[in-house]
């Protein structure tokens, strides 16, 4: 099979993308005005980034299906970031990758991240490497109670952790997590999380937007709201990520998840990809993260970051509330992922705009409401 055909000195014709879930499909959707089209390699026959563009059906570790996606399309990113650093490899021996495979690999493994952070002057909370028994009681002596024992590798949306509490918490972690090379964390008693989403392009131009403030439920993220922390915050971040960005030479979007401490930013991780935190840019922001995304990636001029309206995002887990009813709410933008229900899935989400944190703050009590569940007591928190 044959692509479009390369077209030198001018910008990309056809983007592929590792990986066909909701954020390869919000790429898909913010690259096609754009003029681009789309190739996803997902292993899933019904990856619901599918509807906008063609779908290679193939397992991640296939390194044949990455060279055939290269030789097909222009330029190549991902929208998962557990992809093989093989498969990534692969890929580049035909077309271009961004982020480069360095920037890939460098978020796989929980404690290479954390020493990378570390040594670039972005701290992290305490932590303790453990390969045995031995190695977490050692952690535990050396960290206390309560603390967190995370995989190193392919964890995401709180799968893959432990919350250790006290010693009654031991046995139940170790039978469920000891078989992995893990990471004993201090737990964080943290005033509020956030994450910084920042894109550079071209040259290394870099925007960010406004560091926004997440609720998480059992580990999975559920609302997310752009602004409300004081400038300093905001630059203090904004220079942390600018010495990542700048140290992996990277281009695309990126994000850092940062715990609020004591008025101090500790970094959680990161993540090279768009991210669940920056939805609200849709429908918030001058450009969205996943425009901007394909403008750096295709070497475009990138969009204006700046908030257009107050914002909140509100993800929807396992199924979606009653959309008609939903779309009564003043400033309510409806994004449904095409994915089937099911418990823990992040099947879609709506974003709230207004002109004045009053009238959010009402809009939002009214989607939480219809929404039930934890959302009423959850939203509240981003009122505070």
């Amino acid at each position: 099979m044959t692509g479009l055909p390369k077209r030198p000195n001018s910008r990309p014709a056809r983007i592929g993308v590792l990986g066909g879930g909701q954020l390869g499909r919000m790429l898909g959707l913010a690259g096609i005005p754009l003029g681009f089209q789309f190739l996803f390699l997902d292993p899933s026959a019904d990856a619901c980034a599918g509807a906008t563009g063609e779908l290679l059906q193939a397992g991640f570790d296939d390194s044949e299906a990455a060279r055939e996606l290269a030789e097909r399309v222009d330029v190549a990113t991902f929208d998962f970031e557990n992809v093989s650093r093989q498969t990534a490899s692969a890929l580049t021996e035909k077309c271009a990758l961004y982020p480069a495979p360095n920037a890939l690999g460098a978020g796989q493994d929980r404690a290479e991240e954390k020493a990378l952070l570390n040594s670039l002057g972005i701290n992290v909370a305490p932590y303790h490497l453990v390969s045995g028994r031995t190695d977490l009681l050692e952690g535990l002596e050396k960290l206390g109670y309560p603390a967190v024992l995370k995989t190193r590798r392919l964890g995401y949306d709180g799968k893959g952790q432990v919350v250790l509490r006290d010693q009654e918490d031991l046995e139940r972690a170790w039978q469920k997590l000891g078989d992995f090379e893990l990471v004993l964390e201090a737990f964080v008693p943290f005033e509020a999380e956030c994450s910084l989403v920042a894109v550079r392009g071209l040259g290394g131009e870099t925007r960010t937007w406004p560091l926004t403030r997440n609720v998480h439920s059992n580990g999975i993220l559920m609302l997310s709201r752009p602004g409300g922390f004081d400038d300093a915050l905001q630059s203090e971040a904004e220079q942390k990520m600018q010495a990542l960005l700048e140290h992996l030479d990277y281009r695309g979007v990126l994000t850092i998840e940062f715990f609020v401490s004591r008025g101090q930013l500790l970094a959680n991780e990161f993540a090279p990809r768009v991210h669940n935190s920056g939805h609200w840019t849709i429908d918030g922001a001058a450009c969205s993260q996943f425009e901007n995304h394909v403008r750096a990636i295709t070497g475009l001029p990138l969009g204006e970051t700046g908030m257009t309206s107050h914002s909140l995002m509100f993800n929807w887990i396992g199924e979606l509330p009653d959309r008609d009813r939903a779309l009564e709410i003043p400033g309510l933008h409806w994004h449904d992922y095409g994915k089937s229900p099911r418990p823990g899935r992040k099947i879609g989400h709506a974003t709230l705009t207004a002109d004045s944190a009053e009238q959010l703050e009402l809009s939002a009590r009214r989607l939480a409401e219809l929404a039930g569940g934890e959302f009423p007591e959850l939203s509240a928190k981003l009122f505070d």
